[in-house]
Order: structure tokens, then C-alpha cells, then sequence
């Protein structure tokens, strides 16, 4: 079986370029437990209408009557909806989901660059994230006359209206959605990408090129046309979790039966400062989950419940990121591969080679559903005999299926350009908008150190994301013959 160095090093090179590439990755293994038909997945949300108010919690969903906007205007409820609430558990087990990418598998490669200090950032990167996610729930809320908190609004696409009603009442909407959307289906194109490749790899005797592979794997995927509800997308990411965790048990257990050549000496002490860009790019981006919190937020049965569960969901997740990285490296040093797979003994990198290949199909249904949901919604514009067309619905996922297919074959250096378009929509959703939102809807309420974090915050993601973007631009001008 051939290395999955070979597999993933046009992308791992690229991200040697740029801290910020696999961002879109590592957000998009979460789901929501739905059974609603044709939920718009961004700007949805008739599901708080649908349960208006929760009688015994703390907070008052009073959505269509103490909107504090009188210009804000609901889409049209969906008829005969069924909104299934999810208990904080399931809500938990989404975010778990959202924050365990398929390229966990670089974080040992990344401590070989970041030595001690990548063990702090793992710690650092899951409060980071853990707080902007808190605080862009926030934005949901706002006081009543009785002091009581009433979630005023639905959506991240709501809250970016909010903060720019003064210049455009849906200007702040349009970016977040597009941000969205660029995210979300230069995510889907790296999977049909990786499959390829892995299908590649993993029968190396049939004589097929990597973009021959990537038909097949898109074959595969058609039945997402199909896809209706956030229900099944919900199934499938399960199972995408259950096979990512059979790669991360499978790695764990085999280093611990090396546990007799560990040692402390193989961590670095000194650090260079363009691998360690890419150590904090792998890290910090691993945590990202804010684009689908408003809705999973809105869907649980106690809201009042939120930061308590991604409090312990960012624990567990860097309590297994922790032990998962050092383990794999105190294995194997300066040995450490880009794809820690890689320097497993062949037997179990075939198993592994084929999990990966599965959980890269598996995790394609979902940016791919949220993609099309977002786009479909502004096309339909409330409208319900449009909302009800099966051809336009099947046009939609249709045309945006094959747009992933076309650019995976025929866009040059395309990794280059994830890193890029990576730098600037990742951060801005994770830690640029969050930040920015939260300054501005709730200035006159924080405290100073609030304050002081929220702007440190916005500091970090603009330096990440510059970072991003210069070193993308600079590795596209050398491929490019530029320089």
C-alpha cells in the first residue's frame, strides 16, 4: 500500500504555506437531530417559532412578538413543520462531531514544529473557540423591560443585520452568507479531491489517473440530490464520527504498544516561525464549529443549558487532541509523518487508508446539504410554490454537485486556493465576526476585561488570517512562476 504521505502532500505542502488551509475541515462533521422537511440550514429559523416559548426554562422565546427590530422580517413559517428538540447530550455529541475533523491526524506533525508551546495551544485553541462560540449566542439575546433575556434573533445571518442596519438592513446578511457558502463548497471540492486520491492509493494496481478516481468518487455521491432533510445528513455524520474515532483508537493503541521508547527529549525547545504559522493553523482552526450554533442552540430543549455542554464538549475534545498528539509523537520524534498514518506499519495503514477514504464520502453530504440550503433559501425568497419545486430544489443541489466536480478536475493548484479563500472566511467566522458582533450589539454591557478579550480576540483572527493570506499569495506566485 503506498504512503498517504503521498496521499495528502500536495496538501500538506500547501499548508506549510499558509496556517489556515484545513480550516473549513475542521468545522463540518457536525449535524442537527431534525425531522423538519426542507429546513433552510442558515437562516432557518421557523424552529424557535414553531416552539415559541419553553414553559419550564428560564428563557422566553418570544420571537414574533418582542423582536426589538421593527424592520427585521421573518421568512414565512414553514407549513405543517415538526421541530424534534434535542436534549444538551445530543447537542453536545453535534458539537464533538463538528470539532473532530478528519486532519486531527496533522496535529503530531504539528507539534514537531511547536514543541512544548503546541501543547499550550491546544489548550489555548479550545478556550479561544469555546468563547467565541459562547458569545456569539449571546447576540441571540437581548434584555426585555423585565430584565428577562428573550432570543430576539435566529441566525448568524440575523445577527450580522443587526450590527449593520444603520448602513444596509441586509447588507451584514449577504456577507455571512456568501462567507458561508465560498466556505462550505471549497470544503465539499477537498473531499471529492481526497477521496480521489485516497482511491488512488488504495488500489494502485488499476490503472486509473487521481481525477478518474475523483469521477468515481463523485458518482458515489450523487444520491445527495436526494438528500431532504438535515435527519438523514444527521445519520450519515454518525457514522462519520464512529469511523473517525475507530482511526484515532486504532493510532492510540498502537503507539501505546511502543510506550517503551518514549522520551521527553524528542520535543523541541526552539521553533521556526514559518512552521510554527503552520502548527497554529492546524490547531487553533481544529476547534471551529460557530457556523452551526446558532441553529443547534436554537434546537435545544433547555437552551439555558448551552455554555455549560460547550464547556465540557471543548474539554473532552482537547483532552483527546492532547493525548492523541503526543502519544503519536512521543512514538515516533523527528520521524513524525505529515499524515501520522503514515508511519504506521502496513497492515494497519491499509485499514486506516480505507476509514479515511469512508469518512471523507461520509463527511461530504453535509457542508454539500448546508451549501445548497443557503443558496436555495435566497433564491426562493419566502415563496412557497418556489420552496415546493422539486426541479428548482433538484436544480440547485444538482448544479452545485457538478460545480464541485468541475473544479476539483480542472482548478489549478486548488489546495493553494482553500488556503487563500481559507484565511479569509475561516477566521473571519471563528474569531473576526464573533468578536465584532459581540463589541457592537453589546458595547454598553461589558465590562472592561470583557471588552479587552473581545478586541484581543478580533487582534488574534486578523493576524491569522493575514498571515494566511500572505503566505497563500506568496505560495501561488512561486507555483505560478511569479517569483
Amino acid at each position: 500500500m503506498a504512503h498517504l504521505k503521498q496521499t495528502f502532500s500536495s496538501f500538506f505542502n500547501c499548508l506549510r504555506e499558509t496556517p489556515s488551509l484545513f480550516l473549513g475541515l475542521m468545522r463540518l462533521d457536525s449535524c442537527l437531530d431534525t425531522d423538519e422537511e426542507r429546513v433552510n440550514f442558515a437562516r432557518r429559523d421557523e424552529l424557535n417559532r414553531a416552539h415559541s416559548e419553553e414553559p419550564d426554562g428560564p428563557l422566553n422565546f418570544e420571537l414574533d412578538v418582542c423582536h426589538q427590530d421593527p424592520e427585521y422580517m421573518f421568512p414565512a413559517p414553514l407549513p405543517h413543520a415538526q421541530v424534534k428538540l434535542i436534549t444538551s447530550w445530543e447537542a453536545g455529541w453535534n458539537v464533538t462531531n463538528a470539532i473532530q475533523g478528519i486532519f486531527v491526524l496533522g496535529l503530531p506533525y504539528a507539534l514537531l514544529h511547536s514543541g512544548y508551546s503546541g501543547l499550550l495551544l491546544i489548550v489555548l485553541a479550545a478556550a479561544l473557540c469555546c468563547y467565541t462560540g459562547k458569545i456569539l449566542i449571546v447576540c441571540l439575546y437581548e434584555e426585555n423591560e423585565d430584565g428577562q433575556l428573550v432570543r430576539v434573533r435566529d441566525t448568524y445571518e440575523d445577527i450580522a443585520n443587526a450590527c449593520s442596519k444603520k448602513l444596509s438592513p441586509k447588507l451584514g446578511g449577504i456577507i455571512v452568507n456568501v462567507t458561508q457558502v465560498v466556505e462550505l463548497i471549497m470544503t465539499c471540492i477537498l473531499y471529492l479531491i481526497v477521496s480521489g486520491n485516497l482511491l488512488s492509493q488504495s488500489f494502485p494496481y488499476i490503472a486509473l489517473t487521481e481525477k478518474t478516481w475523483s469521477v468515481i468518487a463523485f458518482v458515489t455521491l450523487l444520491p445527495c440530490v436526494f438528500i431532504r432533510t438535515l435527519k438523514i445528513v444527521s445519520k450519515l455524520s454518525q457514522l462519520c464520527s464512529l469511523v473517525h474515532f475507530v482511526i484515532i483508537l486504532v493510532v492510540i493503541s498502537y503507539c501505546l504498544t511502543q510506550i517503551h521508547q518514549w522520551s521527553w527529549a524528542k520535543f523541541r525547545l526552539s521553533i521556526e516561525f514559518e512552521d510554527f504559522l503552520v502548527s497554529v493553523g492546524v490547531i487553533i482552526f481544529s476547534y471551529t464549529s460557530q457556523i452551526f450554533l446558532p441553529t443547534l442552540e436554537g434546537n435545544m430543549k433547555n437552551p439555558e443549558e448551552f455554555r455549560c455542554m460547550l464547556n465540557w464538549t471543548h474539554f473532552f475534545a482537547c483532552v483527546l487532541k492532547t493525548t492523541f498528539a503526543l502519544t503519536a509523537f512521543l512514538t515516533w520524534g523527528e520521524e513524525t509523518k505529515e499524515v501520522i498514518t503514515d508511519n504506521l506499519p502496513s497492515f494497519l495503514k491499509t485499514l486506516v487508508n480505507l476509514c479515511l477514504l469512508t469518512k471523507a464520502l461520509l463527511s461530504y453530504p453535509l457542508p454539500f446539504f448546508a451549501a445548497t440550503e443557503i443558496v436555495y433559501s435566497c433564491i426562493s425568497k419566502g415563496n412557497h410554490s418556489n420552496y415546493r419545486s422539486l426541479l428548482l430544489s433538484l436544480g440547485v443541489r444538482g448544479s452545485f454537485l457538478l460545480l464541485t466536480l468541475l473544479m476539483a478536475m480542472f482548478t489549478p493548484h486548488f489546495a493553494l486556493l482553500m488556503g487563500l479563500s481559507g484565511s479569509v472566511t475561516g477566521a473571519a467566522m471563528t474569531f473576526l465576526l464573533p468578536s465584532l458582533f459581540h463589541l457592537k450589539l453589546k458595547w454598553k454591557k461589558l465590562s472592561f476585561l470583557e471588552k479587552c478579550a473581545d478586541i484581543s480576540v478580533f487582534i488574534l483572527g486578523l493576524l491569522c488570517s493575514l498571515a494566511g493570506i500572505v503566505c497563500s499569495i506568496k505560495g501561488l506566485l512561486e507555483v505560478f512562476g511569479g517569483v
